[in-house]
């Protein structure tokens, strides 16, 4: 290998490790998932449904359906059925025919849906049509078992479960995709950098004027009207790679879980910071007082607490110009700061104005 073709590979080593395709970065508009969701019964139970109204009704209607109808006044006994919602995600470009993972969850009081058995149910969009039709054994993960005197187990959710592959696609769900002289990427994080890189990048690759930047999250790119040749042309420019933009420097903390996380991009103006405590201690040293012999008195316990307050020894550390991540967490780590100390400098640095960068707190 040459030295010119050294120093090249070189280089290209370096930029793919700061490069990114389109495909993970962007999505192409109107090429989304849809969600389904419908209502429709569990049946089969081993006694773990529910006698709700909604549930009775339900069945009563099913039955219906099938000609059979309950005599006036007379109550189902539907401890082996339960009332559930079943959901379910329609990825784009399905076809009818192709089938779905659907999730049921159960929606009144049944203790669960292990041993059931869906029964046909219709999945609808947000226009009311009807997209697919689920049925199916259910896949339940969760186990409950309850005791006469009213103790109970229950591991994991037993009220929720799966049935892979089992509803059918009826109803394709009509796509902009192929419409138009143009397609428009949508990029997973906003920022005006990145869009202008993503058509510098597009323009340099088609030719100029190809794409155009509409606003921080959107690129469109003048495409082909051929389908074949538009998902082509697709198929080239979503693995095009170029270089996003860095994302803004910011602090993350999660005060419920103590988790911090630091952006590579953070930097502090020069501050001093000092880093103590009190240490209290709270003792019970009980004294059993004895009467004298003579004086007809009772033994006695008093209470005698001991209270000790010792201040920890202070420590004041520096902060220059430009401090990094690495130095940051060195400087913390060698004060021996727990992660809520961190959150409360970290807070006190950004009311002084010394942080370079967004704190968030959730």
């Amino acid at each position: 290998m040459s030295k010119y073709m050294f120093s090249l590979l070189l280089i290209l080593l370096g930029t793919s490790a700061q490069a990114a395709r389109v495909k993970d970065v962007a999505t192409v508009e109107g090429v989304r998932h849809n969600q389904l969701v419908g209502y429709g019964l569990v049946v089969g139970l081993p006694g773990t449904g529910e006698q709700s109204p909604f549930t009775e009704q339900s069945f009563k209607t099913m039955l219906a359906n099938f000609g059979i109808n309950l005599p006036a006044g007379m109550k189902a006994q539907i401890k082996n059925v339960a009332a559930v919602a079943v959901t379910a995600e329609l990825p784009p470009f399905a076809k009818p025919g192709q089938n779905l993972d659907i999730t049921v969850a159960s929606v009144g009081s049944s203790k669960g849906l292990r041993g059931g058995q869906l029964l046909q149910t219709f999945l609808k969009g947000l226009d009311g049509q009807v997209y697919a039709v689920a049925q199916g054994s259910l896949i339940v993960s969760g186990l409950g078992a309850e005791g006469a005197d009213g103790s109970q187990v229950v591991v994991n959710t037993p009220t929720v479960g799966r049935i892979p592959n089992g509803a059918t696609v009826e109803r394709e769900v009509p796509t902009p995709f192929a419409q138009g002289d143009y397609i428009t990427f949508n990029l997973n994080r906003g920022d005006f950098t990145t869009a202008k890189n993503l058509t510098a990048a597009i323009n340099q690759f088609i030719g100029a004027d190809t794409a155009r930047t509409l606003d921080a999250r959107s690129v469109q790119v003048r495409a082909p009207r051929d389908i074949d040749q538009r998902v082509s042309y697709l198929s080239t420019l979503e693995n095009l790679s170029f270089e996003p933009a860095s994302d803004a420097a910011k602090i993350i903390i999660n005060s419920r879980t103590g988790t911090i996380v630091i952006g590579k991009d953070v930097r502090l103006f020069p501050a001093a910071i000092t880093h103590g405590g009190m240490t209290v201690t709270i003792a019970e040293n009980p004294t059993v007082v004895q009467p004298n012999a003579l004086a007809g008195g009772q033994t006695a316990v008093e209470q005698n607490t001991i209270i000790d307050v010792r201040p920890d020894k202070s420590r004041m550390f520096k902060f220059d110009p430009g401090t990094t991540l690495d130095e940051l967490v060195q400087t913390v780590n060698a004060v021996g700061a727990a992660p809520g100390d961190l959150m409360a400098i970290l807070e006190a640095l950004k009311e002084a104005g010394a942080i370079h960068g967004e704190l968030v707190v959730i």
